[in-house]
């Protein structure tokens, strides 16, 4: 078994990554894989969009989320794009090791490969 960490950094225009991030990482875990899915930066109005129970995406979000790998948000990042209440209203968890910011180092130090999208 190996360990992902998928960081979602897709900007609004970008949703293919957005998709892909949760696509892999359903895919992994199914496979047997340790998997943290962690929406950042711009990826963080991702939490708002795949929470809309009319969204596209909402269904394969929902799967995800309900594997348990959605590991949280970048509490810094979700003020600065104006998401917090939608975070807090989704019940995922905020991150912010690294002056408001998930922790990267800690991450690797836990032996996680990376993998940005």
């Amino acid at each position: 078994m190996k360990k992902f960490a998928i960081l979602v950094h897709a900007s609004e225009a970008e949703g293919a990554k957005a998709l892909h991030s949760l696509l892999y990482a359903q895919e992994l875990k199914e496979a047997g894989h340790e998997v943290k899915v962690i929406f950042d930066g711009a990826g963080t109005i991702w939490v708002k969009k795949f929470e809309d129970p009319a969204g596209k995406y909402n269904p394969i979000y929902n799967a995800v989320k309900n594997l348990g790998v959605i590991a949280g948000v970048c509490e810094y990042c979700a003020g600065a794009f104006g998401v917090e209440q939608e975070v807090r209203t989704s019940g995922l968890p905020s991150m912010g090791e690294r002056n408001g910011h998930p922790s990267l180092a800690q991450l690797v130090a836990e032996d996680y490969q990376i993998i940005t999208l």
